[in-house]
Parts: structure tokens; sequence; C-alpha cells
């Protein structure tokens, strides 16, 4: 597997991601929650709990899964080495969360489900957020919306700062945040076909009828959704499922939407050079500065998708 010494995340960050990212920190209210957060919100309890009730890998706990773990953090060039966790879940899932103690969650429903390099592609996705710094803006996320969600007030004396323009906000960062993992995943397995097949099993894979499934198939199935966008009408649908139309919005893009994505950077000159080991360089985390500052352009282009939805939703209503 390769190894990307010294690398920064912004050598493969997705610029979708960059861009939402931009967008969201200059909406009104965001710089409140960040100070709120930090005053307010603890990451030891949530290692408390996981201490208490997971299995934390190590060289005599799940030690093929440690390797492999410390393989991708080796090949990312994390620094400190995060924990990481296996939790008694069926459901084939993972995430990465933590700033000063980062850590990743992989549920036994993952490692029954996928295979050893299936299973390495999933690590690296997650390693790819902590690299990236995207896990303290997850939790200022989770935490904003937790907090927007009682009553339609809000507490911690945040008033009316969480708009529904800034939740809006966060789902969109969200999405695009899982695209620049997705890409140090394939830097780290270096095989375009295990990350995707990890992405297909996660979507709907079964361990009794995995030989059933066919990773040609779900390439194709990405390629007619994409053709759907032919359809005008489509495209305001996928938008408003997105965004809570169906009563849930969406903190990652469909898988078939991620694949597509990845392909296309796989033969990208941008991927190519990184493989060659011409990458950006930096001696830093990838941590993020929650006081930084971006153009106005950005959060417009942001608003005004906003307000396109908001009309969406309002023409739906009309025919209930």
């Amino acid at each position: 597997m390769p190894t990307y010494t010294g690398i920064s995340s912004e050598a493969f960050r997705h610029p979708l991601d960059r861009q939402a990212e931009k967008a969201l920190r200059n909406l009104p209210g965001f710089d409140l929650i960040a100070r709120k957060f930090v005053e307010l919100f603890y990451e030891r309890p949530q290692l408390v709990y996981l201490m208490g009730n997971t299995i934390q890998v190590s060289t005599r706990q799940y030690p093929s899964i440690y390797h492999m773990f410390r393989e991708c953090v080796r090949d990312l060039d994390v620094y400190p080495e995060p924990a990481l966790f296996v939790v008694q879940n069926p459901q084939a899932n993972s995430y990465a969360l933590g700033q000063e103690n980062p850590y990743v969650v992989i549920n036994t429903g993952t490692l029954d489900l996928l295979d050893p390099s299936e299973i390495r592609a999933v690590l690296a996705h997650e390693l790819g957020h902590i690299k990236c710094g995207h896990t303290i803006l997850i939790q200022m996320a989770m935490w904003a919306m937790s907090a927007a969600s009682a009553l339609g007030e809000l507490t911690f004396g945040l008033g009316n700062f969480v708009s529904q323009a800034l939740i809006y906000a966060f789902f969109e960062w969200r999405r695009k945040a899982e695209l620049t993992a997705d890409r140090a995943a394939l830097l780290v397995i270096d095989d375009l076909n295990t990350v995707m097949s990890s992405m297909m099993k996660v979507s709907g894979g079964s361990i009794k009828y995995a030989h059933e499934c066919s990773l040609e198939e779900f390439v194709k199935q990405s390629e007619d959704y994409h053709l759907l966008d032919e359809n005008r009408l489509n495209q305001v649908y996928k938008f408003l499922l997105y965004n809570g139309f169906q009563g849930t919005m969406l903190s990652h893009p469909f898988p078939v939407e991620r694949l597509r994505y990845l392909q296309e950077w796989s033969v990208s000159e941008q991927y190519q050079q990184i493989r060659a080991g011409n990458y950006q360089r930096s001696p830093g985390s990838g941590e993020v500065d929650v006081t930084s500052e971006t153009s106005s352009q950005e959060a417009e282009i942001l608003r005004q998708q906003i307000e396109e939805l908001q009309q969406q939703i309002n023409k739906m209503k009309k025919y209930d």
C-alpha cells in the first residue's frame, strides 16, 4: 500500500467540500455556534462511554483490525494516532469524531459484511475525516441540530442564531465532506474497485447473498442515476430528497453519486500526481480553524440554493 509521508489534507480535499465549508462559516450564527460549542461541549464523556460500552482495538483486541488501522494511520500521516473502537451493532456503519482525542468507531455489522480490504477502505475513509479536521465541524453540526430541535426554540444562549439556513448549510457541508473522505480511502487502498465494492455492500449488501451482488451492475446503476439529471424535475426531486422532503435531511450523498465522483477523480491528473509523490505537504494535521473568513460570494450561492429549496417546498405543500 502507498504511504504519503507529510501529506497535507489540502492535497486531496474535494473542492466542493472546501466551498461548502467556506459558505457555512460565512453564514450569520456560525461564529456564535463555534464559541458556544467550545464553551459547553466536552469530548471526554463520549470517550468514557466508549471505554465502558465497546471494545477498544489493540494488539490484543482485534489485532488484525488494529494492524490494518495502524497502516492506514501511517499511510495518511495522521498524528497523533486516533483510538479505534468496535461497537456491537448489526448495521454496517462507522464514524469518526473528536478533536483533541480523535477516535474512530466501527460497527460489528461492518466487520461481518466486508472483506479485509474493504474494511481497510472504511477505516481509511474515517481517518480521512480526522486528517481533514472534519470531526470538530461534524460535532458542532450534531450539537447545533440537537439544540434547534427542542420545540423549535434554542437554548444555551443561542437565541435565534441557529437559523434554517445554518442547518441547511451544516448538512450541505457534511455531504460534501464525504467526497473528500472517499478520496482518502482511494489513496490508501489504491484500488478503485475495492472502495466501490465497500460502498455497494454498505448500501445494500447481504452476507447470505453476497455472491449475487455485482459491482459492474452497481456501477451501471450509478450511470443510470446520473442520466436522471437530463430531466429538470428529477433534479428538483434530488434536491428536495437531500434536504428533508421526506422528513429527514441526509448527512451523506447517495452512494451512487459518491461512486461517480470517485471514478472521475481516479483518472484525474491530481490523483496521479499524488500517487507519484508530488503532493502538497504540511507538518500539521489538517486541523480546522473555526475563526477563518471566506468570501461573501460563496455564501450568497448557498443562500440562493436555500431560497430555491424553500420555494420548491412551498410549491409541494400547495398540492398536499
